[in-house]
């Protein structure tokens, strides 16, 4: 029998990634969001009249990519275009349903972390004593 290969930190942060990442889009779904989208709505909560190349940017999306999904979040009324008129630069900005839906994503969030935590302590604080503290104390946010 081969010995079995070393140990990579790599393989072990993309396999414990996935695993939390399926766990976060199964919460998503009942909220009618994805990962995408949410991390979209909060950079659009971020930046208020962030432009779409910079959405994209932020997100690495393509532009067209932004726009179909700022026009869905729209359609959903969680986004609004101040100027939403052809020739003219988007002034985006989260709707009070969008903050409301951010605010139970918030919750799941919150939810997650803690089962995440309860279940593997050591990595979970192992990660935080690693990375930097949050830029600032609005929550999470893809930006």
């Amino acid at each position: 029998m081969p010995a079995p290969p070393p140990f990579s930190p790599s393989i072990a942060l993309l396999a414990v990634g996935r695993t939390w990442e399926a766990a976060f889009t199964e919460a998503l779904k009942p909220l009618g969001l994805t990962i995408r989208k949410y991390g979209l709505l909060g950079h659009i909560r971020r930046t208020p009249g962030i432009s779409f190349s910079e959405l994209a940017r932020r997100s690495h999306v393509t532009v067209q990519s932004a726009h179909t999904a700022v026009a869905a979040l729209t359609a959903a009324g969680l986004v609004g275009d101040g100027t939403a008129h052809a020739g003219a630069a988007s002034t985006l900005r989260v709707t009070a349903a969008g903050e409301a839906l951010l605010g139970e994503v918030a919750a799941v969030l919150s939810r997650l972390d803690a089962e995440l935590a309860a279940a593997q302590p050591e990595l979970v604080e192992a990660l935080r004593a690693s990375l930097p503290p949050p830029a600032s104390g609005d929550g999470p946010t893809f930006s």
